[in-house]
């Protein structure tokens, strides 16, 4: 496996893009901006200005784009993925998107001679560019297997999750732990300032005992100093938030602490702040 095909070169595609470069694969990118991803193009990259022309003779391509109605756009719209990629190509999506439009992939993929995995990814846009992604993959276990060279030029920490979708499946709940997580630093945090002590101080004592996290150790001191910007936005992981209460709903669990910080997202989205990092959150208890 040789040339990729890549499509959406965001925060996290672009350093995915880089590492792939390294690792020795021809990259060929598709982006509706061009001028986005010159520093990629400069490096290696080969630019196409449509899905069909990016895709013609890719042995794989890898997406990761925004939303749901983006990745029915890039595989179902004419023209596009299903309709233009070589048959027999691995068609990886690797956006946080619904179980339910993995599998829809899949049928399709399948019944046009594709290979489909979903394999969405965590370790935000620091594993991107360390090359240190965790990688959860579903679809057939020989296709996951096929792709382990791949996968490894992105990730360190790469894992079959089960048929198709499951992926997806276990990238929610991982977004699940992250709501959970950084909303009890972001209530800590309001807590310690409430009763005057000192906020660093109290971060760098707490930071490497039973109370520490990812999420402590990527905000905590970003939240300090006000920096919002956006490893991972804010309107990325409402999608998320919401696509996992949906499939909860669907097996008939009761997810409180998700809801609730869902709902404190939402009311930063509705002010305006949805292009800030999920560290914005701490805005909530600043009112």
């Amino acid at each position: 496996m040789h040339k990729i095909g890549f499509i959406g070169v965001g925060i996290m595609g672009k350093s995915m893009v880089r590492n792939l470069m390294m690792a020795g694969f021809e990259l060929h990118i598709f982006a509706r901006t061009r001028a986005k991803v010159e520093d990629v193009i400069e490096e290696g990259a080969i630019f196409h200005p449509t899905i069909a022309d990016c895709v013609k003779g890719c042995e794989a391509v890898i997406t990761i784009v925004g939303f749901p109605t983006d990745v029915e756009e890039v595989y179902f719209k004419s023209g596009n993925i299903l309709d233009s990629a070589p048959k027999g190509a691995y068609l990886i999506d690797m956006t946080t998107s619904s179980p339910a439009l993995a599998e829809r992939i899949a049928r399709e993929g399948l019944s046009r001679g594709f290979r489909v995995l979903d394999a969405p990814v965590t370790g935000g846009d620091i594993g991107a560019k360390n090359g240190t992604l965790s990688i959860l993959v579903g679809g057939a276990k020989e296709d996951y297997e096929a792709c382990q060279e791949l996968f490894r030029g992105m990730g360190t920490n790469i894992n079959y999750q089960g048929t198709y979708g499951a992926g997806q499946h276990a990238k929610l709940a991982n977004q699940i732990v992250i709501a959970g997580t950084l909303s009890g630093v972001c209530e800590a945090m309001a807590y310690a300032k409430a009763k005057g002590l000192d906020l660093e101080v109290w971060l760098n004592s707490v930071a490497t005992g039973a109370a520490g996290s990812k999420q402590m150790d990527s905000f905590g001191k970003k939240m300090l100093v006000g920096d919002y910007a956006p490893g991972f936005f804010m309107k990325h992981f409402i999608k998320d938030m919401r696509l996992a209460l949906e499939e909860a709903k669907a097996s008939e669990l009761s997810l409180e602490v998700l809801e609730r910080v869902l709902d404190n997202y939402k009311e930063l989205a509705a002010e305006g702040l949805d292009e800030l990092g999920t560290q914005a959150l701490i805005k909530h208890y600043e009112k």
